[in-house]
């Protein structure tokens, strides 16, 4: 039999079929690479919390917020990517396909190198914005310094995997991100134990270790045969292909990137609360974290779903794919966390043995996790409005609902009652507003959806008529 040029097909059919086992198929590879990747970061917080000391600890998960920053915006941007491919997928365009496979990979190297000549400037400015005690500032500044040289090869991973995600495959970037993770804990142990070096040496194996899978994903890129394939005489920006990346991805970075605007507010006010709460807040984010890659593989599931029957005119499939999308996704991330949230003070006792560290982890695990369900939601219908190519409305709305809220709460509610309790009330509350917005906006945004698509059809077939 004749095999159609471009079409890999080998690839999941996400055209036809059942919908919930290819969706968990999905989603599954794509949460365990988010919480093996996470994992591997705790590793960092785990080795300097054993082998180096509270600050060291406490050094390195003041950063998380910074890093989310700048990672989030590209990683939204890849999200572009995945939706792009998805219609074009879709629309069985392997030269669209081609195209943007191409300009996705020079456009992650650039947007890496701007990212690390400005964050060098930048990077004690940003430390300085935490409130960063004296005693962790200078392994904090180290720590981000050496982590922003690794950004180019951070952000070509992430659009890489992006590019086998929108043809279904998961799985390819879980096993590249095994073998780096693997890579990341021997060197971790290695800079630190062996060299002595503290939060500087995990951040050089973080490197090192994300050189190596965004190395193994374009060797794959290249040895492909299809429209995925990567050709280096082809690779260059086509404009054409490169504008609804941006239209799709910007916002979705965009809206990634107001978690961590608000994380770093609330960084900031954590800071002023002491090294024990820096330390055990850093702990309890890398708990808790694993829930939120689960309820997020779902949400990026349901875009690249919708993406690809949005291309092939199935709007029902599409409509379909977000009831089951989040259905499962409350189901499974609420189970999830309420089993994480058992074990909390255990998992907390493998960053430090501390019994005070413990305690204030465990009020965050408790704040976060009881209300993933609702985080969820907000995956969902963000990740089915951006499936359409429509992604402006999520971010606003999560600018407003999570940003706003919590800049406010850590300027009036926290400034009056500086407790750490007072400060982890607005995870919830935020979700909650901004979940309920997400909803109304998706309702109002497919009933005019429905409308315009409806009315092409109608002049489709007068025309033809």
């Amino acid at each position: 039999m004749k095999r159609e040029k471009g079409v890999n097909h080998s690839q999941m059919d996400i055209l036809s079929g059942s919908i919930v086992d290819k969706l968990i198929l999905f989603a599954l590879p794509l949460a365990f690479t988010g919480m093996l990747q996470q994992l591997f970061n705790a590793a960092d917080v785990a080795v300097v919390g054993n082998y180096v000391g509270k600050e060291a600890m406490a050094a390195v998960g003041s950063n998380s917020a910074i890093i989310g920053l700048l990672v989030n915006g590209f990683v939204g941007l890849a999200l572009g990517a995945n939706v792009a491919i998805s219609t074009y997928i879709g629309q069985k365009r392997p030269d669209r396909i081609h195209n943007c496979v191409h300009t996705s990979v020079l456009f992650s190297l650039i947007g890496g190198v701007f990212i690390t000549a400005v964050g060098e400037i930048v990077a004690p400015i940003l430390i300085d914005s935490l409130s960063v005690p004296s005693n962790v500032y200078p392994m904090a500044l180290a720590y981000l310094r050496i982590y922003l040289l690794g950004m180019p090869v951070i952000f070509l991973y992430n659009f890489e995997a992006a590019i086998f995600r929108s043809q279904g495959d998961t799985k390819t970037p879980l096993i590249c991100l095994i073998v780096s993770g693997v890579l990341n804990v021997g060197l971790n142990l290695l800079f630190v134990r062996v060299f002595g070096m503290n939060a500087d040496g995990v951040a050089l194996a973080t490197v090192i270790s994300n050189l190596a899978s965004s190395v193994l994903l374009f060797v794959l890129l290249v040895r492909r045969n299809d429209a995925i394939k990567i050709k280096f005489s082809d690779i260059r920006i086509h404009k054409t292909e490169l504008i609804p990346m941006i239209k799709i991805g910007l916002p979705a970075g965009l809206q990634s990137m107001v978690f961590s605007i608000s994380n770093i507010c609330i960084q900031s006010a954590i800071n002023k609360l002491g090294s024990d709460v820096m330390a055990a807040s850093a702990a309890a984010f890398n708990i808790e974290i694993l829930a939120y890659y689960l309820l997020n593989s779902f949400g990026q599931g349901c875009t690249t779903f919708v993406g690809q029957n949005y291309g092939a005119g199935n709007i029902s499939r599409c409509r379909k794919v977000t009831r089951i999308s989040l259905i499962i996704d409350v189901a499974v991330t609420t189970a999830v966390s309420l089993i994480i949230l058992y074990f909390g003070k255990p998992l907390l006792g493998i960053f430090n043995s501390d019994s005070t560290i413990k305690d204030i982890g465990f009020i965050r695990l408790a704040f976060i996790l009881s209300a993933e369900g609702i985080n969820a939601v907000m995956e969902i219908m963000s990740g089915a409005m951006r499936g359409y190519g429509h992604s402006l409305s999520p971010a606003l709305i999560t600018f407003f609902g999570v940003c706003g809220i919590r800049i406010a709460w850590v300027y009036t509610i926290f400034a009056w009652s500086p407790k750490f309790i007072t400060l982890m009330l607005v995870y919830p509350i935020s979700w909650v507003a901004t979940a309920i917005a997400l909803v109304i906006a998706y309702i109002l945004f497919m009933r005019h959806f429905l409308r315009t698509f409806i009315d092409s059809k109608i002049h489709l077939r007068k025309d033809q008529l």
